[in-house]
This record gives structure tokens, sequence and C-alpha cells, in this order.
């Protein structure tokens, strides 16, 4: 049994969440609390394997909630929040940058069908978030490179495939997957190339409705890069940085524009990373990079296989970095990633590898 702590002010709110999360033989609501004082007061006994918080409450908001939590007791923490404006959905995501994982629209009872569709994402959320390990965000560690350590080359070769010391591509693109965990690999990488970066960067992350435009303006404090929302058969620049629209597949025409395309979901996802990454192969070929980050399930690992089937090179996060190492692992297990490397390696290895690429 998961046990749940939820920390919300709103009683309609409160009811809801806890009726959704009862409703499931695997999780058990253990405590609740209207402010984040209170919270601090009752995780400790309460014990959970899992926190859900809101962004604005009375006494103690959820940013500093989340930040006392991580300091003194660290645990999983998904912000559910009814933040859907641009600027509150940016203030949401300051609470990643603090320690929480993820984040979930509050739900607002709504029809029958949409309410069952929630309530299975929300359960199904709590039990990713269960399972996950628990990194601790710092002031020291933001925004700065950590000390450059060679890559590990995967050491089970395939033929068709081999390593990344053979690599022989002239790369033009560089393509990037995520899921849970997501946001923060994506700031930690993104946020760590140089501003003159040659190449477009194409991006997918599993994110819940509402919250695309918050992430995007929440990436952009601290990129270099341009970073926005790819505009269906616009050309990709180099030095911007794209992610999909919400409902919507990127990947590009044989022109190499970009196709935003409503279709049905693959590998479980609308987005889906593997879409990106096999139409890359298909367009670019070996002068392509495809990197697999961390996140629950396999979505992206056929397609980074077909990246490197095509000769391009291709990495998966490691697990000891990964929040979640589902897809990197599926990755790693199909054979598909030339280099496993950890996450403070990817942005350096990447400006490297680009300047020595023929």
């Amino acid at each position: 049994m998961i046990k749940v702590f939820l920390v919300e002010d709103s009683p309609v709110a409160l009811n809801i969440l806890t009726r959704m999360l009862e409703s499931s033989p695997e999780t058990e609501v253990v405590g609740t609390a209207k402010t984040g004082v209170e919270a601090l007061e009752l995780i400790p006994k309460m014990k959970p394997d899992v926190i859900c918080t809101d962004l604005y409450m009375p006494k103690m908001d959820g940013l500093t909630l989340t930040s006392e939590i991580m300091a003194k007791c660290p645990h999983p923490i998904l912000v559910v929040s009814a933040a859907v404006q641009k600027q509150d959905t940016q203030e949401v995501f300051d609470l990643l940058d603090a320690g929480a994982v993820d984040v979930f629209p509050k739900p607002d009872g709504g029809l029958s069908l949409q309410y069952e569709a929630t309530k299975q994402q929300l359960i199904n959320k709590i039990k990713i978030l269960s399972g996950i390990k628990v990194f601790t965000r710092n002031s020291q560690q933001k925004n700065h490179l950590k000390s450059y350590h060679s890559p590990q080359t995967v050491t089970k070769k395939l033929p068709p495939i081999g390593n990344a010391e053979n690599y022989q591509g002239n790369i033009k693109i560089l393509a990037i997957g995520a899921s849970t965990g997501g946001p923060n690999a994506y700031q930690d990488l993104l946020g760590s190339l140089p501003s003159n970066f040659p190449i477009p960067i194409l991006c997918v992350q599993h994110i819940s409705e509402g919250f695309l435009d918050g992430f995007i303006a929440w990436l952009q404090t601290v990129c270099p890069l341009k970073v926005t929302i790819a505009q269906h058969k616009e050309k990709p620049l180099p030095g911007t940085i794209y992610f999909p629209p919400e409902h919507r597949h990127l990947s590009l025409d044989s022109q190499g524009r970009f196709d935003c395309s409503l279709s049905p979901p693959v590998d479980s996802h609308c987005p889906s990373v593997t879409v990106l990454f096999e139409s890359v192969a298909k367009v670019y070929g070996k002068n392509s990079l495809g990197i697999l980050l961390t996140g629950m399930g396999k979505d992206g690992a056929r397609g980074l296989l077909k990246m490197a089937q095509m000769g391009a090179l291709t990495i998966a996060q490691d697990e000891q970095t990964s929040v979640v190492f589902g897809m990197p692992q599926e990755a790693i297990k199909l054979g598909a990633a030339r280099l496993v490397l950890p996450m403070e390696t990817i942005a350096p290895y990447i400006v490297k590898i680009l300047k020595s690429s023929v």
C-alpha cells in the first residue's frame, strides 16, 4: 500500500483527491494538511511514501514547503495545482527546482468520463513517484557544470551499432526525450550548453496538460538558447530548442520541416519520443545525436535504436542520476545506446563531440 500525504487548503479539492486515491487498493491517504506549517508537523509522524502539495496556501506556500521538506526529510513530491496561466505555471516549476518531481493538474470533479481518466492518471503518477530516488538540489549545483569525466562506453557491442569511438557522422541535429524527472534533467542539460550552440535541438517531455507554456518559460530562465514551441512546417534553426505543441507528435517531413501531427499515441504517449527519434533517423541518418533521459516506461527506446542502426550517435542517461531508470534502461537493453552517461557529463560531452565530429 502506497501512503500519500495531501497538502491542500481547498476542502473541495481535498475531498476529490482523497476520494480518487482511496478508490485504489494500491494507494492510501495517511494524512492531510491545509497549510505548509501543519504539513511539516505531521509528515514525520505519518511517514508517507509520496507528498502532494498545492502551490498557493496560507501561512506557508508550496515552494517554501517543498524547500523545507527537501532540507529536513526528503520525500517524492507531486505538485497538484490549478495554475494554468503562464506566469503561474512558471511558479509551479520553481517547486521542481526546489526538489519536487512532477506536476499534475488539480482535478475539479468534472464529467464522469473525465473524472475516471484523471483519477487513473493521478494514481499512476503516485505509483511511479513511490518508487523513485529522491534528489536534493541546491544553489551550488544549479546551472554549474560538475567536473567532466570520460564517458563510459557501453561494453555490449552490436555489430550494426558499434560504439562511440567509431562514430563517423557529422552531427547536424540533436533530439532529446524524457518523462518523469525530465524537467530538472532538461534544466541541467540545456542550461549547460553554450550560447553559440551550432545545431537545432528537438525535445519531447511527457507533461500534464496545461503546463507546457510554464515549463518552456521556466527553462528559458536558465537556458542561454531560445526555447520555443515548434510550428507546423517550420524549419528548425541552429541554436534553438523546440518542444511540440500539446497533444501533438513532433517529427520532420522529407524536407526537414516540422510535422506537428495530431496522431494516435505511440508507446502510450502523444507526443512520443519514439516518433521524434524515428523521424530524425529517417531524415538525418548518421548525422544526428539522440539522447534518452530519465523516465518511466519504454517510450523512445526503439526510436533510439532506429537512430543507432542508421549510424547516429546515441546516449542514454545512467541509472545513478536518473530519477526513474525506465526509458534509458529499455534503450540499453535493446543495445540502442552507444554511450551511457551521468547527467553532469552529457552537456560537456555534446560540446566535445560537436567539435570533433567529421
